[in-house]
């Protein structure tokens, strides 16, 4: 199943996480937008539970969580430096990946998927708890940040009329015409202006995953970014509302095709569609020019 992908180990599959449940030097987690209806109505055993949008994102400003919060929460969880993480999550494991991509800015090292997530281990029948772990404290440092796995927003500003980057958009066709703010069938996001960044090219983030909610094959992933003149030569940002979705595009362009150049735009379009000076495209208008 991880023939072909660039560097296969950051996957591990149901079977691997359930014979590692015992192994002290591994921690697993959970990274769930609700964990009320998620971790807390079952878990995989020994998993602790993160919010995606507490525990992963500061709370006074729109951004990642700063380093002090971040070496909190591994410390309670259990994690050192040393320590193997397992991530897992809901939809698709959108939320796991955006998880892994915070761990990566700060510089853990062995950091790892567990392909199809919440999702593949209830679908297959295995074990949950409702127990709450008790982790030994252990204490963790910070590495210093590595910017060149995030965008800013002045970064694409001073590259938006170059042709060395390559601007992706994960969202839906919806809101990348500009009809929605949000996905539809979610609650409508209040952004002063629906569009998206000129010149990006539209390629939803689940189109990567198979219907089991797995990961497709390399040849099938890779076809599909060329198909769309996102070659592994340029610079790819990719971008969605939040940069969670965008998340799962990067890990897939960075992690299982070899990409070495691929910045996730955690602004998104929070960011940039109500941020002023800044251009962007419709469909209408489009049609106007």
């Amino acid at each position: 199943m991880l023939e072909g992908y660039a560097i296969p180990e950051v996957l591990v599959d149901t079977d691997w996480v359930s014979e590692h449940l015992d192994n002290r030097s591994i921690v697993t987690v959970e990274v769930n937008t609700n964990l009320q209806a998620g971790y807390d109505q079952g878990h995989v055993p020994s998993a602790v539970g993160w919010n995606l949008h507490t525990d992963l994102e500061d709370q006074t400003r729109r951004d990642i969580a700063p380093m002090s919060q971040l070496e909190e929460l591994l410390g309670k969880s259990g994690i050192d430096n040393n320590t193997t993480v397992v991530l897992y999550g809901d939809g698709n494991n959108r939320s796991a990946t955006y998880a892994f991509w915070v761990l990566k800015y700060f510089r853990h090292h062995d950091v790892r998927l567990m392909d199809g997530g919440r999702q593949r281990w209830l679908d297959e029948g295995r074990p949950l708890t409702t127990e709450l772990p008790t982790p030994e404290a252990k204490s963790y440092d910070g590495g210093i940040p590595d910017r060149t796995l995030r965008a800013t927003k002045d970064h694409i500003l001073s590259n938006l009329r170059g042709r060395s980057m390559r601007l992706l958009d994960t969202r839906t066709e919806e809101e990348y015409r500009g009809t929605f703010g949000s996905a539809p069938g979610t609650t409508q996001a209040e952004t002063y202006r629906n569009g998206r960044i000129p010149g990006a090219i539209l390629l939803p983030w689940n189109e990567g995953a198979a219907g089991d909610g797995t990961f497709k094959p390399a040849d099938e992933l890779r076809r599909m970014y060329l198909d769309k003149g996102v070659s592994p030569d340029q610079e790819v940002v990719v971008y969605c509302r939040l940069g969670v979705r965008a998340s799962y595009s990067w890990f897939v362009l960075r992690y299982l095709l070899g990409y070495e150049r691929v910045r996730n735009y955690d602004g998104s379009w929070t960011e940039w569609g109500n941020s002023v000076g800044v251009p962007i495209e419709t469909d209408a208008s489009q049609a106007a020019r």
